[in-house]
């Protein structure tokens, strides 16, 4: 009886199976190490990691910081961009070579599916917006009106027809392979767009909302790396042989103190505290409202008789980031950490090499997938007023009813307050 074959044994292995055949060895060569012989204080080569990491950082923080300058449209793009990237590393983590190679085009499907889902988040998030853009153009107005009355069925009119070509590509002896690539398919959807689209969120509530926990993240993992290369002895758990709890603490301390710092220098331009109610690109202004406006403490006579100054000015969300910088210190790193049992159970160091010293991107975002959703719950639960403005309320009149209905409501909203009025 023909057995299935399930390795690529009559084939030369390709870069990419080299690749993570190298890996896998590092790997499997770390895990025998004893414990705390990973540690960086121990590493004879550090000082060729460290400047190779310092580098990359580097560069990755200026592009990060034109990006910012440019605005909410241009950060937008770059979270999609890196989307795509981390759906590529995820994609191949799972992927056979043998097996593609009997199922042509089937690796299409994944990304088919990838962007039906980018197309149905980035549309409910954007609708909006989107709408504001275009409305003095009355042509594209009702064009984009109608897209976005229909959007969720031609959503799911191209989910139904990935579903479809799906079940049309099953092959024998292939099914436990495509069924596993489908549910990994939908997992790395859930785990991509779910924070994607909380940090597209934060971007539009305000720049502030995004840059200030994606440096937080940014601080902790610099400092954890720079106090855990100089001081670090003791491990910090088995799944990171690396992490250190001298890196964990020093990190700690430089991220709260930093995000008071960070939340005043950020807080005072209007181009971070704006949000962006459409997607053009020009230059905001607007009340940051009160969380932004300087406030004046007197300090206590024990401090003030050490100090040259007797108060202090703060902005109210200072006291905010505190709170944001404690999840960064504490909770965010977990993410890391469960990116790093993830990699073992599947025995690869990294998740790709896109970036040298650091790994894939999906190893840079495993913490600010974490961040960015904690950042948008804590935005709306604590700092967004639980209220009706009237220009939310303008904009889901103008977005859900077409002209004659928004005609009638004036009609009968003109008709209430007279009788509102006449009655007082």
């Amino acid at each position: 009886m023909h057995k299935e074959n399930t390795g690529d044994a009559s084939s030369p292995p390709t870069p990419r199976a080299r690749h993570h055949r190298k890996r896998n060895t590092d790997v499997a060569a770390g895990a025998s190490k004893p414990n705390g012989s990973n540690l960086l204080v121990n590493d004879s080569s550090k000082y060729k990691s460290f400047l190779i990491r310092a580098y990359s950082t580097f560069w990755m923080i200026g592009g990060f910081a034109l990006i910012v300058y440019l605005g909410h449209l241009y950060i937008t793009a770059m979270v999609v961009v890196i989307q795509i990237f981390m759906a590529r590393e995820l994609f191949n983590l799972l992927r056979k070579t043998h097996e593609d190679k009997q199922l042509p085009g089937f690796r299409l499907l994944n990304w088919h599916f990838f962007f039906t889902a980018m197309l149905f988040v980035y549309g409910r998030i954007l609708s909006q917006r989107l709408v504001n853009t275009v409305t003095p153009d009355k042509v594209l107005y009702r064009l984009v009106t109608s897209l976005i009355k229909y959007h969720m069925a031609i959503c799911y009119s191209l989910y139904i027809s990935g579903f479809v070509w799906f079940i049309l590509t099953l092959k024998k002896k292939m099914y436990k392979y495509q069924f596993s690539q489908y549910a990994w398919t939908h997992m790395i959807l859930i785990v991509v767009f779910t924070q994607s689209s909380f940090t597209v969120a934060n971007i539009f509530e305000g720049i502030f909302w995004f840059l200030l926990p994606a440096s937080l993240i940014v601080i902790n993992d610099i400092f954890a790396y720079i106090c855990g290369f100089f001081f670090g002895r003791t491990p910090l758990i088995k799944l990171s042989p690396k992490k250190t709890w001298e890196g964990f603490i020093g990190a700690s301390i430089t991220t709260m103190i930093s995000a008071f710092l960070l939340a005043n220098i950020m807080g005072r331009f209007l181009w971070l505290t704006c949000p962006r109610e459409d997607l053009s690109t020009g230059w905001l202004q607007c009340d940051p409202g009160p969380l932004f406006k300087q406030e004046t403490h007197a300090l206590p006579g024990w401090i003030s008789n050490w100090l040259p100054w007797k108060d202090i000015s703060v902005l109210p969300v200072q006291w905010h980031a505190l709170c944001l910088g404690l999840f960064a210190s504490i909770i965010a790193p977990f993410g890391g950490f469960f990116a790093s049992g993830f990699k073992r159970a599947f025995k690869v160091k990294d998740f790709g090499d896109s970036i040298p010293g650091h790994g894939g991107i999906t190893d840079r975002m495993d913490c600010q997938m974490v961040m960015a959703v904690f950042a948008y719950i804590y935005h709306q639960s604590f700092v967004v007023p639980q209220s009706f403005s009237v220009d939310k309320l303008l904009d889901q009149i103008i977005t859900s009813l077409t002209l004659e209905e928004q005609q009638a409501l004036f009609m009968k909203l003109g008709q209430m307050l007279q009788e509102k009025v006449i009655g007082s």
